[in-house]
Parts: C-alpha cells; sequence; structure tokens
C-alpha cells in the first residue's frame, strides 16, 4: 500500500508514511501519560515492524521518549505527583547505567550482533515483566470483586531495605537505603541504552514493589528520572553509534507531546490494578509478536557463528 504521504528517512535509509508516524507517535505519548512510561517497549517493536533497522529504532526512539515524558512529567507535577528527591537518587544510577549500555551497544553493533541482542532483550524481559503484572494485577482485580480486604503493603521488607546510606524521602512517606533507587536506576539506564526504553515497564513495578512507593507519586517520578536519561542516552548514540534519526524523532516528537497530555487526563479515571493490567497485557502483546517473528518467521537469518570461508 503506496504512503499518503510519504518522507525519506536519511539513518534509516528509507520512505516512511508521514501519518502513521504521527499517529504512533500519538498512541506512545498517550500511553505514557496514562501509565507513567515513556513508551520505548512498545514504540521500538513497532519501528522494527514497520521495517526501520533495530539499531536505528533505538537510537531514535530514546530521544522520543524525552518529549512525551517531559509533557507527562509537566502534567503530573501540577498534580503534586512527583518526588523530586527519589527521582534525583534514581537518576544517578541511570547516568551511569545509561552510559555503560551505550558503550556495551557500540561493542554488539561492531560484532554485527545487535539486531538479535535487541529483539532477544525485549522477549526475555517483556515477557518476565509482562507475565509477572499481569498476575499480580488479576489476584488485585479478584480482591476487589470479591469484597476482600486489601494487603496492607505491595512490597515485602528484606535486607536490601536494611542496607546503608538510609535517606528520607517525604513526598513518597519512605525511609530506605539510597543503594536500592540507585541500583534500579542504574540497571533502568542499561536497558535505556541497549533497548531504547524509558525503562518504566521495569521502574514502576520495581519503585511499587520494591522500594513501596505509593502508585500516585511512582508515575511521574518514573517520567522525571526518564527524561534526563533518555537525553544522555540519545546524546551518547548519536556520538557513538551515528543511529539517531532526526527526521524520525522529529515526526515521532510531535505526536508524543499531544497524546501524553491527553492521557495523563485519562490516567485518573482508572483503578492502579487496573493500570498495571492493561500494561502488562501491552506488554505481553508485545513480547508474543517478537518472538514469533524470531522463532517462526524471521526476517533475517541471525547467527552468533562466524561464517566459514567462501
Amino acid at each position: 500500500m503506496p504512503s499518503l504521504i510519504p518522507i525519506y528517512l536519511p539513518i534509516a535509509e528509507m520512505s516512511v508514511d508521514v501519518l502513521l508516524i504521527l499517529g504512533m507517535g500519538g498512541m506512545i505519548g498517550f500511553l505514557s501519560g496514562l501509565f507513567g512510561v515513556g513508551g520505548g517497549f512498545l514504540m521500538t517493536p513497532l519501528l522494527i515492524f514497520i521495517g526501520v533497522p533495530a539499531a536505528v529504532a533505538v537510537g531514535t526512539e530514546a530521544n522520543q521518549i524525552v518529549a512525551s515524558s517531559v509533557s507527562g512529567v509537566i502534567a503530573h507535577w501540577r498534580r503534586g505527583n512527583v518526588d523530586f528527591k527519589m527521582g534525583g537518587v534514581l537518576l544517578v544510577g541511570g547516568f551511569l547505567g545509561s552510559s555503560i549500555g551505550v558503550w556495551a551497544f557500540a561493542a554488539l553493533r561492531t560484532h554485527g550482533q545487535i539486531d538479535l541482542a535487541i529483539k532477544l532483550l525485549y522477549v526475555v524481559f517483556l515477557g518476565t515483566i509482562g507475565a509477572l503484572m499481569l498476575s499480580e494485577s488479576l489476584r488485585a482485580i479478584l480482591r476487589s470483586r470479591r469484597k476482600l480486604p486489601p494487603r496492607g503493603k505491595l512490597h515485602q521488607h528484606t535486607w536490601l531495605h536494611g542496607l546503608p546510606l538510609k535517606m528520607r524521602f517525604r513526598r513518597s512517606k519512605l525511609y530506605i537505603s539510597a543503594f536500592l533507587p540507585l541500583g534500579i536506576g542504574f540497571f533502568v539506564g542499561i536497558l535505556a541504552a541497549l533497548m531504547g526504553v524509558g525503562g518504566g515497564f521495569i521502574m514502576v513495578p520495581a519503585m511499587i514493589y520494591l522500594l513501596g512507593m505509593p502508585t500516585s507519586v511512582v508515575v511521574g517520578t518514573s517520567l522525571f528520572q526518564i527524561i534526563f536519561v533518555t537525553a544522555n542516552v540519545t546524546l551518547l548514540q548519536a556520538i557513538n553509534t551515528q543511529t539517531v534519526d532526526v527526521v524520525l524523532a522529529i515526526l515521532l516528537l510531535i505526536g508524543a507531546v499531544i497524546g501524553a497530555q491527553i492521557g495523563t487526563r485519562f490516567s485518573g479515571r482508572l483503578k492502579g490494578e487496573q493500570l498495571r493490567g492493561l500494561l502488562a497485557l501491552m506488554v505481553m502483546i508485545v513480547c508474543i509478536k517478537l518472538g514469533f517473528d524470531l522463532v517462526v518467521t524471521p526476517q533475517d537469518v541471525f547467527s552468533i557463528v562466524p561464517a566459514i570461508g567462501h
């Protein structure tokens, strides 16, 4: 089917439909405002599905996440739902992790394994996180329908909560070791560089179940951290791997900013367990599609064994 309004992407070296890209950006922006995630977990696979090279999809999507997250943070900040102190600690870990992640990305690309690595990472992490979130949200929904008393806490105290360097996060009503958010931020930073994601699909459940933050504060705080980590990833990718397609990024940005404002308005209309359940379903659908393409009908033949002579 021919493009209605074709435009050439210089880094991806292909033509795309402007309306299609704008629509994709708007949809991901909507999800960003609704769930408190950057949306990269969905956008990067979608770009790959329409033919954009995986490396370019990752490098460019990190840039698009910045805009949708800024738009979402502004809306949540007005409601007082951003813990800036917690976001700052997460950010320190995120900067370190994303810098290391870009180095690993460049190494994999040099050896010709980046496309396979990206898709495998998506299948593993999306499958695991999606299954856990879906299971928990379904149990919460069933408890509410049966009118059972909710669990007192969403997280359990472990040895991690006894680590040193404790800090008080008044907005989140927490007094925990700074090593916990530092570690989460570091891990998510690596994923942001390797997968082109803001990391919200891991950060949001980690902030709720591991740190014990209130769901109302998690969304805005997650988006705040995502802004700066993905900006760091974009800068490093542009310098080190030249995989950021500016034309594609601008089109995605326009749609994302508008979509994020709409999504934020809808976020207050659904319960926490309903939001988590919907997010988990989308994560699982994307995971299944990627796994199907790799195992059943791969577009390319991958190999980790060097070709033997001609």
